[in-house]
């Protein structure tokens, strides 16, 4: 009893050592993330929810309840628990030359690596993720898009912003490695390629926020991506060209 004793008083010593902010930082980006993978994923769509195509409504859900939970709720305890400004976890222009000039480089050389993995079927046909509705209809993929920027502004914020500002002071440069490890791991499922080089994106990412002083550009970047890679998936299921010369680029937008 001693004993037991002696360890809950060592344990309650630690955890008085701990600062508030950061702590709930961490917890409440743990939670939020236990609800997005259990109640804004598709899988909970199908579960509850009726329609006639599961695949496009479920996951307009999941970006819509995603962009609750990753971005209208941080933007909550912002200011209500954290006593804090959104201002001061990213959500501003920050250095926007550094911003707008590292996005454009940033989107220039990554196109022609994502040109070359949309030759492959299997990535291909991952995309768009609101499946073959969007794929059957360009009218549809306009507005599909919107919804996507939704879930990249949500997602960049939640780790760009929300939980690597919030931690930048107490871990400094550390902050960014701490926000890829999550990042990463919720890209299991996605394509092999696109997974293991989200390590690297994270990193990438993290670094120009840190430089900016803002989420704002790893969102611009990521939305972009997004964007070409459902684009070029579409015209790649309907031409059903697969290669990746340049007269395979032609043939998409000739046919």
């Amino acid at each position: 009893m001693n004993s037991l004793k002696t360890e809950l008083s060592a344990l309650w010593e630690a955890i008085k050592t701990l600062s508030f902010k950061e702590t709930f930082i961490f917890i409440s980006v743990a939670v939020i993330t236990f609800l997005s993978m259990h109640y804004a994923s598709k899988g909970f769509f199908r579960r509850t929810f009726e329609t006639t195509d599961f695949t496009f409504y479920s996951t307009l859900y999941w970006f819509s309840a995603d962009g609750f939970l990753m971005l209208i709720i941080p933007m909550i305890l912002i200011p209500l628990v954290l006593k804090g400004k959104p201002a001061d976890y990213g959500f501003r222009l920050g250095d926007y030359k550094f911003g707008l000039k590292s996005s454009l480089l940033f989107i220039a050389v990554m196109l022609p690596f994502l040109w070359i993995a949309s030759g492959d079927k299997s990535f291909a046909s991952t995309y768009p993720q609101g499946g073959t509705y969007v794929r059957e209809n360009i009218s549809v993929l306009f507005y599909y898009e919107l919804f996507v920027g939704l879930y990249m502004l949500a997602w960049e914020f939640f780790w760009r912003g929300y939980m690597m500002f919030g931690l930048k002071q107490k871990f400094g440069f550390y902050a960014i490695f701490i926000q890829m490890i999550p990042f990463f791991i919720l890209h299991r499922g996605k394509p092999d390629i696109e997974t293991f080089a989200s390590i690297l994106g994270g990193l990438i990412l993290g670094v120009q926020a840190w430089r900016a002083n803002s989420f704002i550009y790893c969102f611009l970047v990521h939305w972009a991506v997004m964007i070409f890679v459902d684009v070029i998936s579409v015209l790649r299921y309907k031409s059903q060209s697969y290669g990746i010369g340049i007269d395979s680029f032609i043939k998409l937008f000739t046919n």
